[in-house]
């Protein structure tokens, strides 16, 4: 069972919206739903929506509840018409269902459709899922032969930005998942917001699934109001949003100035084939964001990968489901009961950028100790140099850098041998210390990303070169008195 929140921005559809929202009803007779939460955001309408919302609002909260399911009707209102997009985002603060989809107020769509949506979360771990006018529906009113081209040529262009293979990008229904729903940062405020969710979706690396919906179109003469003007906006939205990574909403973990690095992936190439030769069968990985690592070192007899953050965790989940070694849980190195346990322990554990975010660094160190397995190692990442220490650490979180003595030291604390140290990405040092120390910014620029991912190949071979310290330090850490298995290639 799992709850629906159906959010049905409003503007100036008097004579349509009561039947559009009483078609509605049919989702009460979905077994797959405890809970069906309705959110009405007129736009500013001008007509007599408003009364039409007032009387229909009264009619729904007169009405016996359904049997076995708990419905809510929430009804809010623009002053002035601010746009679909608007009336989306005043609607979704409202949002408390698990599952949230998006319903227009006229009668071109049918709920009924909806109820194929549920299963393919549940059985198929979608993040959300879009309903297709041109993948076979049961009923399509045949209308507008240039109007469909028009949708055809935006799915296209969408398509061809963000490499997934939608149908229809311009539909109504689409569905999310509420949580990753409320992480994207949306902002566009009219129909620029479809192809702005679905190239962020993409971005994300959401699961995506298409589900064939009926459709009967108005005619302008009907009252539809999207016309080719909105055409050329979506053409300028899906330019502007394929260059943006604006891809989280600000957190307390930090998640779009670790997004915007994963647009790095040949830098992220380079760490995984450094830390590679260390790696043996059974590796627990923590701190595995995105998974921009765990990629690059699977598969492996069993790999377990790990993070705090609910939304790197949703992102990670997804990478399971053809790949059976590879298992997704919670996991905060400052609490030992919260490690994964494997039988005979893990041979390694890979843990980057993880420890100077936390105010004990040894217990942390202790906690991976103690699942590692006889003669296993653990590979640690830290940043290096105290002196660089500047608001970049400061936005990231980072409580310290290391010198490698104080590396050591804390490795001796935590019951540690270190049997080598690494000195890795000198040649990003001067960036750290020119945004961090002197400009004093608080996030990386994207196109000083993208030139990173660019330059990186030419880093690789000049790095080792450089005469001056690295930015990061990584040590290869075995527990005291006992000797490490062979890495695994």
């Amino acid at each position: 069972m799992t709850s629906l929140t159906v959010l049905v921005p409003v503007h100036n559809e008097e004579h349509l919206v009561a039947a559009s929202l009483e078609r509605l009803l049919v989702l009460e007779g979905s077994p797959l739903l405890d809970r069906l939460q309705v959110v009405v955001v007129d736009d500013g309408s001008t007509d007599r929506t408003a009364e039409v919302l007032r009387d229909f609002g009264a009619r729904m909260a007169a009405r016996p509840a359904a049997p076995g399911l708990r419905a809510e009707w929430i009804f809010d209102r623009h002053a002035a018409n601010a746009g679909k997009g608007a009336a989306i985002q005043t609607a979704l603060r409202h949002a408390s269902g698990a599952i949230t989809v998006f319903h227009d107020a006229d009668l071109e769509y049918h709920p009924r459709d909806l109820l194929r949506f549920l299963p393919v979360f549940t059985e198929e771990g979608a993040d959300a899922v879009f309903g297709s006018r041109f993948a076979g529906g049961a009923a399509r009113r045949a209308l507008h032969f240039r109007h469909e081209l028009g949708n055809r040529l935006l799915t296209f262009l969408t398509n061809w930005v963000t490499n997934v293979n939608l149908t229809d990008m311009e539909t109504c229904y689409k569905a999310v998942r509420t949580d990753l729903l409320r992480s994207i940062p949306l902002v566009s405020k009219d129909f620029r917001l479809e192809p702005e969710l679905t190239i962020k979706l993409a971005k994300r690396e959401a699961r995506l699934f298409e589900v064939p919906i009926s459709y009967s179109g108005r005619t302008y003469q009907e009252g539809k109001k999207i016309g080719w003007l909105d055409g050329w906006k979506a053409i300028g939205a899906i330019l502007r949003f394929w260059w943006s990574d604006h891809l989280y909403q600000d957190d307390a973990y930090g998640s779009q100035i670790l997004g915007r690095l994963a647009r790095a992936p040949r830098f992220n190439a380079w760490m995984a084939d450094v830390v590679r030769p260390f790696c043996g069968r059974r590796v627990l990985e923590i701190g595995s964001g995105t998974g921009n690592l765990t990629r690059r070192l699977i598969p492996r007899e069993q790999y377990v990968a790990s993070d705090i953050n609910p939304l790197y965790l949703s992102t990670l989940r997804s990478l399971t489901a053809d790949r059976p070694y590879l298992d997704v849980t919670l996991t905060d190195v400052t609490r030992g009961a919260s490690f994964p346990r494997v039988e005979g322990g893990f041979d390694t554990v890979v843990c980057l950028n993880v420890v100077e975010h936390v105010d004990d660094d040894v217990g942390a160190l202790r906690n991976i100790r103690a699942v590692l397995a006889p003669g296993g190692r653990a590979v640690v990442l830290v940043p290096q140099d105290p002196g660089l220490f500047g608001t970049l650490d400061e936005v990231l979180g980072h409580r310290r850098r290391y010198t490698r003595a104080a590396l050591e030291r804390l490795a001796d604390d935590a019951g540690f041998e270190v049997r080598q140290v690494l000195a890795f990405n000198r040649v990003g040092r001067p960036a750290w210390w020119l945004n961090g120390r002197l400009l004093r910014r608080r996030d990386f620029g994207l196109f000083q990303v993208m030139m990173l991912n660019l330059l990186t190949p030419l880093f690789r071979l000049v790095d080792a070169a450089l005469p001056w310290g690295a930015l990061s330090l990584i040590a290869v850490l075995e527990p005291k008195g006992v000797a490490a298995p062979p890495a695994a290639a």
